[in-house]
């Protein structure tokens, strides 16, 4: 079985991954965040290194998915490759950070890859608002992120409820993460559990 967490930028996808993992004993892929060489060069300077970080994060994806497969475990993954596409390379080239040339010769090698992934059991999208967003990145505090702006996070909250608001690849299940606290309220996280209880016994 593979599960996969969706949301934008501090939405709280690793942590409700660790948890979910840790509840029912699932394996966790989380996002190769710590060891990507691109993502302080480009938080730093987004028009340089947009096609070099999508691209590391493409291939990253790509290798997951391919471990997914292998492994014959149930797996919940943090992120998913086609946020990589549909959101985040699809956002910076419609603010022009990412060059038309280098966003089809990406969405080429996506296409091909995508070709040979199935979409996930059950998708899960946690929704956030910007508030809510802002207040998780700070709270977490890595140097990389404190750059990211307003403009850029509500763009990537459009993209995502567009992406989602067409989404018939499989089962979905939507978490509005600005009234629970599943981290520190465990009746919260007891909710979110029984949910997906619900919609994993509706998948055999």
């Amino acid at each position: 079985m593979h599960i996969a967490i969706a949301g934008n930028i501090g939405a709280g996808k690793t942590t409700l991954t660790e948890l979910l993992a840790k509840n029912f004993e699932w394996t966790a892929q989380y996002e190769d965040v710590d060891r990507n060489p691109y993502l302080d060069d480009f938080y730093n300077d987004m028009e340089k290194w947009a096609f070099n970080l999508q691209i590391y994060f493409l291939g990253s994806r790509f290798r997951q998915i391919k471990e997914i497969r292998e492994s014959g475990k149930d797996i919940i993954q943090d992120r998913t490759i086609h946020e990589d596409a549909f959101i985040f390379a699809n956002n910076l080239h419609d603010m022009g950070l990412l060059m038309t040339r280098d966003y089809e010769n990406y969405l080429t090698v996506f296409n091909l890859m995508n070709s040979f992934v199935e979409a996930p059991d059950l998708l899960i999208y946690l929704r956030a608002s910007i508030p809510t967003l802002v207040k998780q990145i700070q709270k977490r505090g890595r140097e990389y992120e404190s750059t990211i702006s307003i403009d850029y996070l509500n763009r990537l909250n459009e993209k995502y409820e567009e992406w989602i608001k067409n989404y018939n690849d499989g089962k979905l299940l939507i978490i509005d993460v600005d009234h629970i606290d599943f981290v520190s309220n465990r009746e919260d996280l007891g909710l979110i559990i029984d949910k997906i209880q619900g919609e994993i016994n509706g998948l055999f």
